[in-house]
C-alpha cells in the first residue's frame, strides 16, 4: 500500500478538519514500521505500514500517558487517533512532535554520559508499576517474552553464513543466552532500543520515541544496544548504571545477535542501517572488546 502525503492529507482533512489546513510533509528519516509526516510545526501523523504494526496504536494511546510521569526523559504525547478510511485500513496516529536528532557517535558530546542518561532512563522504566500492562505478543514480536522464540531463524541464519563469521562461536553465545531466562516480575520494556529512538540536542540525550514495541516481561531485548551502539568505555558505562544479573546480561548479548544475523543472512533488511556497520555490530557481539 502507498501511504503519502496525498493520502495523510485526505485522512486528515477528514477526521480533523480543525487541522486540514496545516502543511503536511514527511519526515527524513520515517521508519520501516511506520510512515512518518510532520503535521505543522508541532505535531507528526505516524501511519502503521502493516496490520502487525496496526495492533501498537491503541496501546501506545493507552500507556504513555500513564508512563510519562515517571520518565526522566519526554517521550512522545498521543494527540488523537485516526481511523481506517480513504482506502487505509488501520488505526493511525497524531502526536506531538519532539524535537531531536536521531542518535549517531557523530553529534553526542560524551558518549560516556548518554550511556548513562540512557541506562537512568531504563531503570526508571522498569520500576514502573507494571499492573495490567501488555504482555509479550504479535502487537511486539514478543519482546520481553523468550528468546526460544527466534531460536529457529537464529540457527538458520548461523548455519547460512558458514565461512562468514564464527559459526562456533555464535552458536555457544546463542546458547548461552538460551539456557538462562528472566525469573523475576515483568518489568516495563521498550522494545525496540536503537539510535534511531533516541534524540539527540545539542549533544546530548533529550527524548526517547517509538514504543510500538513497549510491553512487559523480561528487560534483555533493551540491552542489546550495549552492543549495537555502544563501545569501549561507554558499553561499561552502560552496564555499571543498570542492576541486572549476568544471565540477563548474555539474553541481551543473544537479543542483539539475532537481531543482526538474521540481517546478514538476508532473512530480513534494516533501512537505515548500512551493510558494512550490519558485519561491524556482529563481529563485535561474537568477539567483544573488554565487556
Amino acid at each position: 500500500m502507498k501511504i503519502d502525503k496525498e493520502l495523510t492529507s485526505r485522512l486528515v482533512t477528514s477526521q480533523f478538519p480543525e487541522w486540514k489546513d496545516l502543511p503536511i510533509t514527511p519526515v527524513a528519516l520515517s521508519g520501516w514500521d511506520n510512515r512518518t509526516f510532520h503535521l505543522g510545526d508541532e505535531m507528526l501523523i505516524r501511519m502503521p505500514s502493516g496490520p502487525d504494526y496496526a495492533l501498537q496504536v491503541e496501546k501506545e494511546h493507552h500507556w504513555l500517558p500513564k508512563l510519562v510521569p515517571y520518565l526522566p526523559l519526554p517521550i512522545p504525547e498521543p494527540l488523537a487517533v485516526g481511523m481506517p478510511g480513504e482506502g487505509y485500513p488501520w488505526h493511525w496516529s497524531i502526536y506531538r512532535w519532539l524535537e531531536g536528532t536521531p542518535a549517531s557517535t557523530s553529534h553526542i558530546t560524551d558518549l560516556n554520559v548518554f550511556a548513562k542518561d540512557l541506562a537512568k532512563f531504563l531503570v526508571a522504566l522498569q520500576k514502573i508499576n507494571t499492573a495490567h500492562g501488555p504482555e509479550p505478543g504479535l502487537h511486539n514480536f514478543y519482546r520481553g517474552g523468550p528468546l526460544s522464540t527466534y531460536d529457529a531463524d537464529t540457527r538458520k541464519a548461523i548455519d547460512a553464513l558458514k565461512g562468514k563469521i564464527d559459526t562456533d562461536k555464535a552458536l555457544e553465545i546463542w546458547e548461552e543466552a538460551l539456557a538462562t531466562s528472566w525469573d523475576q516480575k515483568p518489568v516495563w520494556l521498550h522494545g525496540d532500543m536503537s539510535p534511531s529512538n533516541l534524540l539527540v540536542q545539542e549533544g546530548k540525550l533529550t527524548s526517547v520515541i517509538d514504543f510500538g514495541q513497549l510491553g512487559i516481561g523480561d528487560p534483555a531485548c533493551d540491552l542489546a544496544i550495549a552492543w549495537s551502539f555502544f563501545e569501549g568505555e561507554s558499553q561499561k558505562v552502560f552496564r555499571e548504571h543498570l542492576p541486572l544479573d549476568r544471565e540477563t546480561w548474555a539474553r541481551g548479548r543473544g537479543w542483539c545477535l539475532w537481531k543482526f544475523l538474521v540481517v546478514a543472512a538476508g532473512f530480513t533488511k534494516w533501512d537505515g542501517v548500512e551493510t558494512h556497520r550490519v558485519w561491524e555490530i556482529l563481529d563485535g557481539v561474537i568477539n567483544p572488546s573488554g565487556f
